[in-house]
């Protein structure tokens, strides 16, 4: 049976190669997908992919991998360093949980260095540009496959 992989982003993200892209870049979404897709084959896995800049719709998400999803990449984008919800539905989920940030957060304004996810993540991916995604894609294929 084919494991899938629930990699969900955060608020502004649908922007991507849009918005600030000295720091985020000139990549969209579809092609962290395409990346993601890729090394997924590798591994067997499947992905969903989704993209929300609403935080109830990303818990809803969460909740639903419960049942359908092996394991979680999240972005959570300005969530992250807000939403103790968001990490209250992460710790309901009992597979693994990587959090992506395409941006090197501790080189960027203080706030930015708190992250309610990480106190669940099992690894975090941060500065890798939209590398971290596929970074993040094979150490979970290698998280899964023990």
């Amino acid at each position: 049976m084919t494991r899938t992989i629930y990699i969900l982003n955060g608020p502004n993200l649908n922007l991507l190669g849009l918005r600030q892209p000295e720091i985020y870049g000139q990549d969209t979404l579809a092609d962290v997908q395409a990346l993601c897709e890729a090394v997924a084959g590798e591994f067997g896995l499947a992905l969903r992919m989704e993209q929300s800049n609403w935080e109830g719709q990303i818990i809803d998400w969460i909740h639903e991998a419960r049942d359908k999803a092996a394991g979680i990449i999240i972005n959570p984008a300005a969530l992250t360093h807000t939403s103790v919800a968001v990490l209250d539905a992460l710790n309901a989920f009992d597979g693994p949980v990587i959090e992506v940030h395409i941006s090197q957060v501790h080189k960027r304004e203080a706030f930015r260095h708190k992250s309610y996810v990480s106190l669940r993540a099992d690894a975090v991916m941060a500065g890798f540009g939209i590398e971290g995604y596929a970074l993040a894609m094979r150490h979970m294929g290698g998280l899964l496959a023990k």
